[in-house]
């Protein structure tokens, strides 16, 4: 029997909806597969043949199974060229945004969202700093950023020919320009911006001299001036608002910062040093590190460089290893300069009035009028205080700075690249002037060393403490800290040598370096473990780049909880008790009491200070974390200082910032903190920098969602984050070494090699940098040992 099934006629509606729904899933395929395919072809090409016109001799580029490329040449000019080129291969977008932001560009492309950071850029003058600083190069000099150049231009005119750009160049409309040596000095210049000296510190200072009384401002300064009266009295005068002033100033992150150590060959199984070095710079897609090797002639150098630079900034060779950490010196001055009311060109200086220097710097804006824009140089330097906001007051304040004089870092570095023993590697020191680091040292000879290396100014009068007037000569800068009497160390008694941004001076020193050193918890706890073995191994080493005990909490957690004892507590304030009573005080991402006392931490400023501090001038404060810190301290130890008083003493703050945190965290985690978990919240995200713009860019850009992770910003194994719990600054690169193996070296570039989103090398190493997984970089590689890519000159 026939079974006849009635079909019910589709509704009239329903048919224009079906075929708008398969029109629209045919163009999202298409789309897809359009987008594949173009991310695709942007990649570039590791092996195989590529033939370059200005090539003398055939170039080996090997990268490895982490991407990290093996560059052999028979000549310098070919290395530096295909050093050039393979950067661009696997970083030219990020190359190109580097010098734009340092040149005060980025408005040129990215629009009208960046007027005001390249407004700041232009005035502080990176570039110009670059230009001035390119005279100074030796012909050896001037040839390696040519060569690198060429390399770099080399790859930009194969990429636009063949239609292979990065994509990100696409998404922005735009194509990069020629390379210039220039824009490899500018970059090298905004790295020693972004690690610091200290002028908002002397802002924040200044507003704390003319606002807060005496009492408050000494709980809060470094050290209160002797002479504040007079500075006072002479400041009294002028009126600049600091947070308008400086609410669009662009303010390198307060964490930038390392560690580093070397151990010598008593105190190794190998007999010989070793050496351990882990930049703290932000973190973010791709890497602020490359990693290279390099190889021609009498270089043979391994490590990472800042894309956009040649040569090997940190890193090792056949004989000797090296690391750093930001020294953190007073380099940076305010002054505070007196304008004519009648010639806004004018200021004051000995009883005279004097033209400024008046720079045209027009910023052209995607899709906008250029804007004209103008700068103004004293006799310090620029006028920083205009950028964004202009005083009805005729005093302003310019920055006299290091970094502004003309520099030869890229000497350094050519030089330190080929050192064989300390004697070479110091003298090439010497002109390595910006930014001040910690260098530490070791050689297969067996010797380990330290040097606080660079520039650092001596002032006729002051200490870098607060802004100082600019009208006359008394506060200048009368030199530098002679460069044999840096602080130095060469094979210590005690077997080691450390550094995490600690003061690295005492009283008996003889110079001035700096107001502000780094919390002293990650070095206290690398020295404990350095000293806890009478013999350490390179396994040994990356464990404490590793390691997660918060010294801090082991301080003051146990004094919390006596006072809080006394204390009438809610029911989930005494189970946060009981977590943290229990805590072996390892900010470990799957434990509960890292979230409460890192959190805890970080809200004693809002109840101390947002009453009286604005917050646009907090923003200013670097040495919030250690005046916090002696506050309680202090208040602890029975000295209750204004702050605390008027905040109802140390037992109120204590529970009405706990009060504050764990509000916040019973409405995100519940009200069982035995559940709660660091990493809940404290989570590991390298973000690109355009995927801001957008839900669909971020989730091009930023393949891997969120990853729980250790550590926090005073563990060794560093790990700051945002008010979201986003953590964005720590460990840009891991480094150890064996000098008994020269050989060998052991690395974590996070989140990878490539800035290319479809390269296999550009997250792949996200889970290593949470877990501490190195991969190894050996010298005498094979082309069987990865990829090979040959570079071919035209005829040969």
């Amino acid at each position: 029997m026939e079974v006849v099934v009635e079909r019910k006629p589709i509704k009239k509606w329903k048919k224009p909806l079906l075929w708008t729904i398969i029109i629209l899933v045919i163009l999202v395929l298409l789309i897809t597969v359009f987008l594949n395919f173009y991310t695709l072809r942007s990649l570039p090409k590791t092996t195989g043949d590529v033939y370059l016109k200005e090539l003398k001799n055939p170039v080996s580029v090997i990268r490895d199974e982490k991407g990290v490329p093996h560059i052999k040449a028979e000549n310098l000019h070919d290395l530096y060229y295909a050093q050039g080129y393979v950067e661009a291969q696997d970083r030219l977008f990020q190359m190109d945004l580097s010098r734009r932001q340092a040149s005060g560009r980025l408005s040129e492309v990215v629009g009208k969202a960046t007027i005001d950071r390249d407004k700041f850029f232009r005035t502080i003058g990176l570039r110009r700093a670059a230009e001035e600083s390119y005279q100074q190069y030796s012909s050896e000099g001037k040839n390696v950023l040519k060569w690198f150049a060429d390399g770099v231009n080399a790859y930009i005119k194969e990429a636009i020919s063949s239609k292979r750009l990065p994509i990100e160049f696409t998404l922005l409309n735009y194509q990069p320009e020629k390379w210039t040596p220039i824009d490899s000095l500018t970059i090298g210049k905004y790295m020693a911006f972004d690690l610091g000296g200290h002028w908002n510190e002397q802002a924040f200072n200044y507003w704390a001299l003319k606002n807060l009384s005496e009492e408050k401002a000494k709980e809060l300064l470094p050290s209160y001036p002797t002479d504040a009266p007079l500075i006072i009295s002479q400041l009294k005068d002028s009126q600049i608002n600091i947070g308008k002033s400086f609410a669009s100033a662009i303010k390198p992150p307060v964490f930038n910062g390392s560690n580093d150590w070397v151990v010598s060959g008593d105190k190794s199984v190998s007999g010989k040093p070793l050496l351990a070095d882990d930049p703290h710079l932000s973190l973010a897609t791709p890497s602020i590190w490359y990693q290279m090797h390099l190889q021609a002639e009498d270089m043979n150098v391994s490590g990472v460089i800042f894309a956009g630079i040649p040569g090997i900034i940190l890193g090792s060779n056949e004989h000797i290893a090296w690391g750093v950490t930001n020294t953190g010196p007073d380099v940076q001055d305010l002054y505070i300069e007196k304008r004519n009311p009648i010639n806004a060109k004018q200021f004051l200086y000995n009883d005279q009035w004097y033209d400024a220097t008046v720079i045209n710097e027009p910023i052209k804006v995607k899709g906008e009028k250029t804007i004209p824009y103008k700068v103004t140089i004293t006799k310090h330097g620029p006028v920083i205080s205009e950028f964004a906001y202009h005083n009805k007051d005729n005093a302003v304040f310019s920055l006299q700075w290091t970094a502004l004089e003309p520099s030869k870092e890229l000497e350094a570095v050519l030089n330190m690249n080929r050192a064989k023993n300390w004697n070479e590697f110091e003298r090439a020191l010497l002109d390595f002037h910006t930014p001040t680091q910690n260098f530490v040292f070791a050689s297969d000879d067996g010797t380990i060393a330290y040097k606080a290396n660079g520039k650092i100014p001596i002032r006729k009068k002051g200490d870098g403490l607060y802004p100082v007037p600019g009208w006359s000569d008394e506060y200048g800068w009368k030199g530098y800290i002679p460069f044999d009497q840096l602080p130095k160390v060469v094979n210590p008694i005690q077997g080691f040598i450390s550094s995490a941004n600690n003061k690295v001076i005492d009283e008996q020193y003889p110079y001035h370096i700096s107001n502000v050193w780094a919390q002293p918890y990650r070095q206290t706890r690398i020295q404990e473990v350095l000293n806890s073995k009478q013999k350490l191994s390179i396994r040994d080493m990356e464990s404490l780049q590793m390691d997660q005990i918060n010294v801090s909490a082991t301080e003051f957690v146990p004094q919390f909880l006596e006072v809080l004892n006394k204390a009438p507590l809610t029911d989930i304030e005494r189970k946060a008790m009981n977590e943290l009573k229990k805590w072996n005080y390892k900010d470990d991402k799957e434990f509960a009491a890292p979230l409460i006392y890192n959190l805890w931490m970080k809200e004693m400023p809002n109840v101390l200070f947002e009453k009286e501090i604005p917050k646009d001038v907090l923003d200013l404060f670097e040495g919030e974390s250690q005046a916090i810190d002696q506050l309680i301290r202090n208040a602890l130890s029975g000295n209750e200082g204004a702050w605390v008083k008027e905040r109802g003493g140390i037992q109120v703050v204590l529970q009405k910032s706990l009060k504050n945190v764990l509000s916040g965290l019973k409405d995100h985690y519940g009200d069982k903190p035995s559940a709660w978990k660091w990493g809940d919240y404290h989570k590991l995200y390298f973000a690109h920098p355009i995927s801001s713009s957008s839900s669909v860019l971020a989730w091009i850009f930023n393949r891997e969602k969120p990853v729980p992770v250790g550590g926090s910003k005073v563990t060794v194994q560093a790990a700051s984050n945002r008010d979201d719990g986003i953590v964005d600054h720590g460990a840009s690169w891991r480094f150890v070494i064996d000098t008994s193996d020269m050989n060998t070296s052991y690395h974590i570039v996070g989140p990878g090699q490539s800035g290319n989103v479809r390269s296999n090398w550009y997250h792949d190493q996200i889970n290593d940098w949470v877990n501490g997984n190195y991969h190894k970089t050996i010298l005498n590689i094979h082309a069987n040992d990865g990829k090979e890519l040959k570079l071919l000159p035209f005829g040969k």
